[in-house]
């Protein structure tokens, strides 16, 4: 099963979208999806401050900014 992971802000309306596109995709394609906030977090903010949400699958960033829904549907169908 994949793992999923977003780096997200709060009060991020980008982030809100994809989380909403990764949370109504979880129950056709089943994979491990998980948020996590940068928020107050000086390494996380140094290395994703600015291009959140970022979409991590098994580990690896996968999309920036958002969800490219085609390509996020081929990498957790693998």
């Amino acid at each position: 099963m994949k793992n999923v992971l977003i780096y997200s802000r709060h009060g991020c309306h980008l982030c809100e979208v994809a989380e909403k596109t990764a949370t109504e995709l979880q129950s056709e394609y089943s994979y491990q999806l998980s948020v996590e906030y940068i928020d107050g977090d000086p390494i996380l903010e140094k290395e994703y401050g600015e291009k959140v949400p970022v979409i991590m699958i098994n580990g690896q960033p996968h999309d920036y900014w958002r969800i490219d829904r085609a390509r996020f549907i081929a990498a957790v169908s693998l």
